[in-house]
């Protein structure tokens, strides 16, 4: 565990979530709609260490009755990540698991598959 955050400017992680989005096949993206991906400083409630969190309706679980909602979310939070890891390397490469594992929530796969597939 580190014991200080890595030293990157908000303009940076910001760039590395996009890098990290811009990493996911076209053909998933193509599939993604109504989510709106956000970075905020820390995650609110009681889990100080949250990486990263999706709140909405699965892809998996609409059906025709979907539409007129508000975008789902996906929140990607940096104070965590930044504690996380012992430097920007692999910072930026947690940035890219988080933004995935949260993506993945969106498609409908839960934790316990993400663990098996490896992005737990």
């Amino acid at each position: 565990m580190a014991t200080m955050a890595v030293n990157i400017t908000d303009a940076e992680f910001d760039q590395a979530v996009s890098e990290a989005l811009d990493s996911v096949p076209m053909e998933l993206l193509d599939l993604v709609d109504n989510v709106v991906i956000l970075v905020e400083d820390e995650p609110e409630g009681s889990d100080p260490d949250l990486l990263g969190l999706y709140e909405g309706v699965p892809r998996s679980e609409r059906d025709t009755s979907y539409g007129a909602v508000l975008p789902d979310r996906i929140l990607i939070y940096r104070g965590p990540l930044k504690r996380l890891c012992d430097d920007r390397d692999e910072l930026i490469e947690e940035i890219g698991i988080t933004v995935i594992h949260e993506m993945a929530h969106f498609f409908g796969i839960d934790d316990e598959r993400l663990d098996e597939l490896g992005w737990g």
